[in-house]
């Protein structure tokens, strides 16, 4: 791969196009699996709650997934887990200044951007201090 700023630009401008279509793909399906349990169920399903019963499973998935990872793995996906919370720390930035953009509802997409901002650094703070001591585990004693 080529160090030059311009084919590392768009590289990542490919790679930035690349997940932006895998998000619209993934919002597509979960947008058309609430619909179609909303017309199964005959309307008895508010596609809300679809939704978050799709997030109260994904939270147990998550739970049992990072319970199970080796400790060899921990620092890796610490990594990984910090540079998601960096992006929603990016996102609610956004939602906090959403002010600028559009009054109406605003009040509440601040709030909620405020609360998102706070949990993601204690995230980001604390990933931090873990790795640092899992990493401390592998240094030789002197």
């Amino acid at each position: 791969m080529s160090s030059d700023p311009q084919s590392v630009a768009e590289h990542a401008q490919t790679a930035a196009q690349a997940l932006r279509s895998a998000a619209d793909a993934a919002q597509n399906y979960a947008d058309q699996m609430a619909a179609t349990a909303h017309a199964v169920s005959g309307g008895a399903i508010d596609p809300f709650i679809f939704r978050l019963a799709i997030f109260v499973l994904a939270v147990f998935v998550g739970y049992y997934v990072v319970w199970s990872v080796t400790p060899a793995l921990h620092t890796p996906l610490m990594s990984v887990t910090n540079a998601i919370s960096s992006v929603i720390v990016v996102g609610a930035l956004l939602a906090v200044g959403v002010d600028l953009v559009n009054s109406e509802g605003s009040g509440w997409a601040q709030a909620f951007g405020f609360f998102a901002l706070i949990l993601a650094s204690v995230n980001i703070f604390g990933g931090f201090l873990v790795t640092e001591r899992m990493l401390a585990m592998y240094k030789k004693k002197g």
